[in-house]
């Protein structure tokens, strides 16, 4: 009797980094933390993204610790979130506490960190590859050390871990003579093409097909870069946002399963889009629902339009903050289920749902939906 050994293949686990789109079932992600956070250092690039009174508040306290007023409630909020997702079956891997207020330099400048509050910024899942992004404001220049216990992990266990060149973040990056846009004026942004910078959060995934903003932390020489990297099996597309401080995707549009997106009214005009996006039933966000508290409203790093940030579980199921009442109205009519998890006090700390997380392994496939 002849005895096979099984092939290598057909014993090995399964690569623990797998995600191709923004909805196919959730199975694990990395949330962020707030240990350690740190109110961003004073830059340009920094202060041209945030709301007009927070940026006033950003730039008074600059380099100091976030207080407990504000990181204990959502603390509380981010504990109950990382909550649901367990009861959701989803297994929620964490970076460890980080000192972010330690202050560190290159040869060019100096600055403390900021936080572990938003992995989606910082890392690119494509596939089975976790990619570092060269981020442009310098008080993350090292965020990605906070995890890198995790990326080790991964690449233990399969995974392909890639880091984009490290950006030098001196001056010629950035337009000295930058000012935002007044409404109906071109928009314009701050960084310049010396060097290649990008955010993961300017791109979402559907597939094959990948879709960015240009904005003020992402440079067309960012998405060349990462164009350029994917090679032929991937397509980049560009999106037109009419948003005056552009900072990530994910609050202009965002898809929520194969053949569905949803678009801010405000940045996005259905005809600008894509053509292959215009076969797709586009979905136009509510108003949101005002928020106000007024310490809310002067602690956000966010826009009004965050009602947009959610997290999609399945096709079927998202994650949305029960505050937006308009949007969780208008999802149940899309034919969507929505989960209500309380997040408002997140924004302090950059993000939602999406923001806060970065999914790492969701059940599918590589396919083209085009």
């Amino acid at each position: 009797m002849n005895f096979h050994a099984p092939s290598p293949e057909s014993t090995a686990a399964p690569c623990p980094v797998n995600s191709h789109n923004e909805w196919d079932p959730l199975e694990e992600i990395i949330a962020g933390r707030l240990e350690g956070s740190t109110i961003p250092s004073n830059h340009p690039v920094v202060t041209c993204n945030i709301p007009g009174m927070t940026a006033r508040a950003q730039a008074m306290a600059a380099g100091f610790r976030f207080p407990k007023f504000m990181v204990e409630p959502a603390q509380e909020e981010l504990d109950n979130f990382i909550k649901v997702l367990e009861s959701l079956g989803v297994t929620v891997t964490r970076p460890e506490p980080f000192d972010h207020h330690a202050k560190f330099s290159t040869p060019y400048w100096s600055s403390r960190g900021f936080c572990n509050s938003c992995p989606r910024d910082s890392m690119l899942v494509i596939g089975d590859e976790i990619l570092e992004t060269p981020m442009a404001w310098p008080c993350r220049y090292f965020e990605t050390h906070s995890y890198r216990p995790i990326l080790k992990d991964y690449f233990r266990r399969g995974a392909r871990w890639t880091s984009a060149p490290k950006p030098q973040l001196t001056d010629e990056l950035f337009d000295p003579n930058f000012q935002l846009p007044e409404k109906g004026e071109p928009i314009r942004y701050i960084l310049t093409e010396f060097e290649p910078v990008f955010d993961a959060a300017d791109f979402f995934r559907c597939g094959r097909d990948i879709f960015v903003t240009r904005s003020n932390v992402t440079n067309k020489m960012g998405v060349d870069w990462l164009r350029r990297h994917l090679g032929e099996g991937y397509r980049i597309h560009e999106i037109k946002s009419r948003c005056p401080n552009p900072m990530h995707i994910d609050t202009t549009i965002l898809p929520l399963g194969p053949g569905k997106i949803l678009i801010n009214p405000e940045y996005i005009h259905p005809d600008e889009l894509p053509d292959i996006l215009k076969k797709w039933d586009i979905l136009v966000a509510p108003d949101p629902t005002p928020i106000d508290d007024r310490i809310l409203a002067i602690t956000s790093l966010c826009g009004k339009w965050l009602s947009m940030n959610v997290l999609m579980i399945d096709e079927k199921r998202m994650i949305v903050d029960p505050h937006h009442v308009n949007m969780m109205r208008q999802v149940e009519k899309w034919g969507f289920e929505p989960i209500p998890v309380p997040f408002l006090h997140y924004a302090a700390f950059g993000g939602a749902y999406h923001c806060a997380t970065l999914d790492v392994r969701r059940r599918g496939t590589l396919e083209s939906y085009f």
